[in-house]
């Protein structure tokens, strides 16, 4: 009885809350050893450079430009970090040039209403898309170190000299690659990108009936986005006598035409995940043999028998035929005559101005033209710490509040005392000794992406070496102050009441996933054809699949950071976003096994059942854009209770009834 009665104790136990356990967590990655070689060659050399030839402030602004551009240095294709360094690259120098403008040209406190302008375009452009986040972040620090970090020469020199610096570390990036996988040939980025979605489909297809067939499909659509998104930048950015075939696979077409068959098997698995049994191991291992093919362009070999049980197993067999004919006709390269790669819809820049858009900006606005103000006040010069410090800390889509306050204030206050270490133990930092601790701080950038407080200790270090260079040496001890007066300001506005409910930008994703399932779902049940027939919606259809998955993992990343934010001063229970996402989860598999049941040749509803399901659809949208949306599940939800088109309009109903209620 004993035993019992202690295991009960043990299970009755309640975790730690998630702002708390946010804290310490940290994003599991692999170690980026070619990413860490060009850091280290990237903002270290550039200051050398400068101080060799007598001119340490633009050698300062130039290694400035590669550091940051190394916090954007992720993994991906070339042409993924073409744009995603060059982006932000861009609209850095351009905040550079805005803030030594404003410097020059104005009078010290006009600074307060440009911050509070960039702010708010700022914080806007988080709601359109990371890669535009990340940009914007760029452009409001570097436009509060135009303004607030004195260095000579005129605006214009200063904006180029810091986008020289991160051209560098493109052009590192364009020349330096990580190591492909083995064989005769390497495969390229993108053939590595259509790999890892066979691969994350034979992961997905071990897992089914499982407790872990839900992350697994997960994983799944996110591997199948980004080989999307590698596919449209080879499309847009094409490498000048880049098309190969035979030995290593072929870029181009026969590649596009690739992906579209292991879309189709995405989407049948979807299917086989809806009917919850498991598949024979032989049949889970099939996708890897057609991800060696094309990593290494070798044949495929065999694949599994099919056995047409059900009809989504029989969805499945089809969908594997199919692609077994492509892999054989593009083994060689040649590509089917008229094979369009996918195309994703463009992201709608009407996000800025949505309920969330506004939040954002008003939130990160007021945060740094407050912090601005304070630093005005407190210095003649030098005052761009307090509000860069803010601008990094509020941004809403870069994590929870308190978890990056905490940890911005240990990460400086380590790299503040390690900074002062290597100071004590050189004796002082000499010109080569400064050098030699950016190279190994800017080293350890690409590492230190995966957790807040290391990425922040590392820049502090960096950053306290910029400074020393360009001639503030006091700079170290009023910094860690500085630090703690912002963490104490964006704490106190970024909670004010009605600046930072998480139900207007959480419920804006749920809205924004709904409407592209919407859209999907309607283009699946009017048009003529299946939808998974490529002569017919291989585009387009696809594309509007691909934006509702898309918009439900952003929905699913802003629901986990609002569930990891403090409680709120609202005056209710903090919301269950796990139910909320659940329930959209079901409803976009929903639509995905929809679609294929039609193309198989299953009747389709009449219009007014399609017009009720995508009018609850809309409702639901507008309810949960307002910011009143309840996280309640609806009655019944589950896999085995959506099969038909009928139980997703009993769901959608349920869920519209509580969102109006509550």
């Amino acid at each position: 009885m004993r035993v019992p009665a202690r295991r009960g104790v043990r299970s009755g136990r309640r975790p730690a809350p998630a702002w708390l356990t946010h804290v310490v967590s940290r994003r599991a990655a692999p170690v980026p050893r070619t990413a860490m070689v060009r850091g280290a060659l990237g903002a270290g050399p550039l200051l050398g450079a400068g101080i060799a030839t007598g001119h340490p402030g633009p050698g300062v602004l130039a290694a400035l430009g590669a550091m940051l551009a190394g916090v954007n240095d992720r993994p991906g294709t070339r042409r993924k970090g073409l744009v995603g360094i060059g982006l932000p690259a861009v609209a850095g120098s351009l905040g550079l040039l805005v803030g030594a403008l404003v410097a020059d040209s104005a009078g010290r406190w006009a600074a307060v209403p440009v911050l509070f302008l960039v702010g708010w375009v700022s914080g806007a452009l988080s709601a359109v898309g990371a890669l535009w986040s990340a940009a914007a972040l760029q452009m409001l620090v570097t436009t509060t170190i135009g303004m607030g970090m004195p260095m000579p020469g005129p605006a214009w020199f200063k904006a180029l000299c810091f986008l020289s610096g991160a051209i560098w570390l493109l052009l590192l990036r364009l020349a330096l690659r990580a190591p492909g996988h083995g064989g005769p040939a390497r495969s390229s980025g993108e053939h590595e990108a259509v790999a890892a979605v066979f691969d994350a489909l034979a992961d997905a297809l071990h897992a089914l009936g499982g407790p872990h067939a839900a992350a697994a499909r997960r994983r799944l659509v996110a591997a199948q986005q980004q080989a999307d998104e590698a596919l449209r930048l080879m499309r847009l950015l094409p490498w000048p006598g880049r098309r190969r075939t035979g030995r290593g696979g072929a870029t181009g077409p026969p590649l596009a035409e690739r992906f579209a068959a292991a879309v189709a098997l995405c989407e049948a698995s979807i299917a086989l995940l809806w009917e919850g049994r498991a598949v024979p191991c032989e049949v889970a291992d099939g996708p890897r043999r057609l991800a060696a093919t094309v990593r290494t362009g070798g044949p495929a070999g065999l694949l599994p028998s099919p056995v047409s049980d059900s009809v989504e197993r029989a969805a499945f067999d089809r969908a594997l035929l199919q692609a077994a004919v492509v892999f054989d006709r593009t083994l060689h390269g040649a590509a089917a005559p008229g094979m369009r790669n996918t195309a994703a819809p463009s992201r709608s820049w009407r996000s800025m101005l949505s309920p969330a858009g506004r939040e954002y900006g008003l939130r990160v606005a007021l945060c740094v033209a407050v912090t601005g103000a304070v630093a005005l006040m407190l210095h003649e010069v030098h005052w761009y710490w307090l509000p860069a410090t803010a601008a990094f800390l509020v941004k809403p889509d870069m994590g929870p509040l308190f978890s990056r306050v905490v940890n911005r204030f240990a990460g400086t206050v380590a790299g503040f005392l390690a900074f002062l270490l290597c100071a004590t133990v050189l004796g002082g930092l000499s010109a080569p000794a400064t050098v030699a601790l950016v190279v190994v701080g800017a080293a350890l950038v690409p590492f230190s992406v995966r957790q807040f407080g290391l990425q922040t200790a590392v820049i502090t270090v960096l950053v306290l070496s910029f400074v020393h260079t360009a001639g503030d040496t006091e700079a170290a001890p009023a910094r860690l102050l500085e630090t703690s007066l912002a963490c104490a300001i964006v704490l106190l506005v970024g909670h004010l009441p009605r600046l930072a409910d998480p139900r207007v930008r959480v419920g804006h994703r749920y809205a924004v996933t709904l409407r592209c399932t919407e859209r999907y779902l309607r283009h699946v049940l009017t048009g003529p054809g299946g939808a998974l027939d490529p002569r017919r919606s291989g585009a387009e259809g696809l594309a509007l699949r691909n934006a509702a998955y898309r918009a439900l993992a952003e929905a699913r990343a802003a629901a986990e950071t609002a569930a990891a934010e403090l409680p709120g001063p609202y005056g209710e229970k903090k919301r269950d976003w796990a139910a909320v996402t659940a329930s959209a989860e079901l409803i976009v598999d929903a639509a995905t096994v929809c679609a294929l049941r039609v193309e198989l040749g299953v009747p389709r509803p009449s219009p007014a059942e399609v017009d009720q399901v995508t009018s609850a659809l809309s409702a639901t949208a507008d309810a949960l854009e307002d910011g009143h949306g309840s996280t309640r599940p609806a009655p019944g939800a589950g896999p085995r209770n959506c099969r038909s088109l009928r139980d997703v309009m009993t769901q959608l109903h349920g869920i519209h009834t509580l969102t109006t209620t509550s």
